[in-house]
């Protein structure tokens, strides 16, 4: 089979790269095209387009850039055509990919959906256009079977969630050896996962920065996004006694005692990890007014979503600043707090369904597309 996958940031990157690798297995002609990452790229095929490439941040960010967005848009349906894929299979990334499933479905080209863009938090009219435009939808929470299924009379797949799969998958870390190969001292680590774009970077690591002078008891070590170069960071590292490692997130996580990460799949990351945090997010102030006003919802990060209660402390806007963000980080270091934590992320770990997206998913997927091709 021919599949043609699309993947705009770092996390679609590597839950694809998974998928493909469960696609390998299940179907040995397996043929890729994709826009996407390094980690797609090592499961073999043909990348477009990096992802570096199409990340904008905000409102305000994706208006400057719609002359770039609308000629990638553009191109990708001429790349689609010109491959003519069994299968084309969207990951995330909702701006650009619901356009080319409407286009795609108009000319009769199969279209699944892997990771379903978050209309439960905004544009929930977004249903109408997914109905018309999407064969199959593989959702990864569980409260989105419900939502698909209950309110809005569409079947999807719930199928788990892949992180617990790239979790599961990844290789120990002894950290005696991994301290001592990156500088590290003995000092407990607290993380900083300032997330993976420009924009929210410099917005994010000034004030997480700003309180590391007082715990002297601890190390700050920073996790470098692959979708930056080891440069970018140097700004700021400079200004801080801190330490970056760059594109080993997870490893990172794998020895914190505590992190401070900013809103997105890395607040779920770290929580399967079962290390401590405090979410944070900081947007443009046209960004955030805008988003104040659409988006409906209790809670920001995937932790407290998933458990419909607040697991994490989450500091937003103007209650992230420096004051703030010391208190609530001395609260996950005290024992007592972090026993509550921990209980809560196992319960928070059952309700993602276990362990075999990736493999559910490509199963799914693979067996739809022989099943048609029978029915010729």
């Amino acid at each position: 089979m021919k599949y043609y996958i699309i993947a705009g940031e770092a996390s679609g990157d590597l839950h694809a790269s998974n998928l493909m690798k469960a696609l390998n297995k299940v179907d040995q002609n397996a043929e890729f095209r994709f826009w996407g990452g390094d980690l797609m790229q090592e499961q073999g095929g043909t990348l477009v387009k990096h992802y570096k490439e199409l990340a904008f941040m905000g409102f305000s960010e994706v208006i400057m850039n719609l002359r770039t967005i609308f000629k990638n848009i553009k191109f990708c349906k001429e790349d689609i055509e010109a491959f003519d894929p069994d299968v084309i299979i969207f990951v995330d990334y909702p701006g650009f990919n619901m356009r080319i499933a409407e286009w795609a479905k108009k000319k009769n080209y199969k279209t699944h959906y892997y990771i379903s863009p978050q209309i439960w938090a905004w544009k929930e009219n977004r249903i109408k256009k997914i109905k018309r435009d999407v064969d199959e939808m593989y959702v990864i929470l569980p409260f989105e079977e419900d939502f698909y299924t209950q309110k809005h009379d569409f079947p999807v797949h719930f199928v788990g969630h892949p992180l617990l799969d790239a979790i599961e998958h990844r290789a120990p870390v002894d950290v005696e050896s991994f301290k001592r190969n990156h500088d590290l001292d003995h000092r407990p680590v607290i993380a900083l996962l300032p997330g993976s774009r420009k924009q929210e970077i410099e917005k994010m690591l000034e004030v997480m920065l700003s309180i590391s002078p007082e715990f002297d008891d601890y190390q700050f070590v920073i996790a470098g996004a692959p979708s930056q170069d080891k440069e970018f960071y140097q700004q700021f590292i400079k200004k801080s006694n801190v330490s970056l490692i760059m594109n080993k997130t997870y490893d990172v996580l794998s020895i914190a005692h505590a992190a401070l990460v900013t809103s997105g799949t890395a607040t779920l990351e770290t929580a399967l990890f079962k290390v401590p945090e405090v979410v944070c997010y900081k947007g443009s102030y046209i960004s955030y007014h805008i988003a104040k006003r659409i988006i409906n919802l209790d809670y920001i990060s995937l932790v407290n979503l998933i458990m419909n209660r607040e697991v994490v402390k989450e500091l937003i806007q103007n209650d992230f600043n420096s004051k703030t963000l010391k208190a609530e980080l001395l609260k996950i270091l005290d024992e007592k707090n972090r026993n509550r934590i921990f209980e809560d992320y196992f319960e928070l770990e059952q309700k993602l369904g276990g362990n075999g997206a990736s493999k559910k998913t490509a199963n799914l997927i693979f067996n739809k597309l022989k099943s048609a091709k029978n029915e010729k």
